[in-house]
């Protein structure tokens, strides 16, 4: 356990910041869980912008790497484009 004032504090800090980013990670997850689970072009591209923004916002504060967020949002947009091909 630790012994200074500050020390504490920071356990107390660390514990809830963990708490925070871990809950918008996965809910970053999910988001990006149900583009990839969509299959209507006109829906996933409606969607997209909203999960990129969620994506830069996450980057932004450091809760994922900006390369993760530049990859999934790369992937998405080739998924997105798939689905125009599929559909002609």
């Amino acid at each position: 356990m630790a012994n200074h004032k500050s020390s504490i504090k920071r356990i107390r800090q660390t514990e809830s910041r963990r708490l925070h980013n871990r809950y918008y990670a996965k809910t970053a997850r999910n988001a990006v869980r149900r583009v990839r689970a969509l299959t209507d072009k006109a829906e996933a591209e409606a969607a997209l912008p909203k999960v990129s923004g969620m994506l830069d916002r996450l980057a932004a504060k450091g809760t994922i790497s900006k390369n993760k967020a530049s990859n999934l949002k790369s992937k998405l947009a080739l998924h997105i484009n798939k689905l125009a091909a599929n559909a002609q």
